[in-house]
């Protein structure tokens, strides 16, 4: 999937052409999209609007250089996920901008939580169609991320400039992938909906444990595996030994150096201060984890 990514910009990218990229963001798109020539305008998508998209600010973002847009629900950093009315909203905004086109990284569409209907963009306006790349692959659904398959589907002139790229780079998953890969799909999903189960109380017992901690706030995400925290109440604390936690890299060092617990900062997914964790291990590991960091965070001064 992150190929397909890279070989989507790269086969329609001028220098100087511009693709909007709301944050949180993967911290992979505004680099990829660099490394092909164009300039990623990053989006900020506070807590406020639920770490989304508006159409307003969608609006404001399109110049005439614009020449993509990244929409990635569920999402990862934070596991938002856009609602049928927001999608028509944005939907509405894009038929008014018809040299715009949209990619939907669509890589954690199965991990969705709560029976949570999920909506996709071109089930509610397939007007939009000669338009729209989707971006999918095995990684996350199925757990295959070492085995590096993913797919795209989208507009015949653009999957075909993409297989050309790939032809002369990469050329093909090897053959036992292509077939794990297909077995995965056409197979029985008994395993995927179990997972699903698992990660939904992966997620709670996470969620429970993060919001119990003073100084730290956050949200139920609807789906992928990540909780993305608010940690502005522990900015200007002291360590144990007298350093100062001015922003939320500081925070992550700190934890990483108190009690061993690895955690990303937000400033890396463009809205800060904030922390990624991630909840793609056992409930035991999460439960140790999570009381390490309430014995680090209470060590603050």
């Amino acid at each position: 999937a992150k190929q397909l990514i890279f070989e989507s910009f790269a086969a329609t990218l001028n220098d100087g052409d511009e693709v909007i990229v709301p944050a949180p963001f993967w911290v992979s798109y505004p680099d990829i999209v660099a490394l092909n020539g164009g300039t990623p305008v990053i989006v900020s998508c506070p807590r406020e609007t639920g770490f989304k998209l508006t159409p307003a600010q969608l609006e404001a973002a399109i110049t005439p250089r614009t020449r993509w847009v990244i929409l990635c629900a569920p999402s990862n950093p934070t596991g938002a996920l856009y609602s049928r009315d927001e999608l028509e909203g944005l939907a509405g905004v894009l038929r008014a901008h018809p040299h715009v086109a949209v990619m939907t990284d669509d890589i954690y569409e199965h991990l969705v939580y709560d029976d949570v209907t999920p909506h996709a963009l071109l089930a509610i306006a397939p007007d939009l169609r000669p338009r729209v790349v989707m971006i999918n692959g095995m990684s996350k659904a199925y757990a295959m991320t070492g085995w590096r398959v993913g797919y795209a589907a989208g507009p015949a002139p653009v999957i075909s400039a993409i297989t050309k790229l790939l032809g002369q780079s990469t050329t093909c998953a090897c053959s036992f992938a292509q077939a794990a890969a297909v077995e995965a799909l056409s197979g029985d999903q008994t395993a995927l909906h179990d997972m699903v189960a698992i990660y939904q109380r992966r997620r709670n017992l996470m969620f429970e444990a993060l919001k119990a901690i003073p100084g730290i706030d956050c949200d139920l995400p609807e789906g992928a595996f990540y909780i993305y925290p608010d940690v502005s109440g522990l900015l200007g604390k002291q360590t144990p030994d007298g350093k100062r936690i001015e922003t939320d890299l500081d925070l992550s060092l700190y934890l990483l150096e108190a009690v061993g617990v690895a955690v990303m900062d937000g400033t890396s997914y463009g809205v800060s201060p904030c922390l990624r964790l991630s909840f793609a291990t056992s409930e035991d590991v999460i439960t140790e984890g999570c009381a390490l960091i309430a014995q680090a965070c209470a060590a603050l001064k």
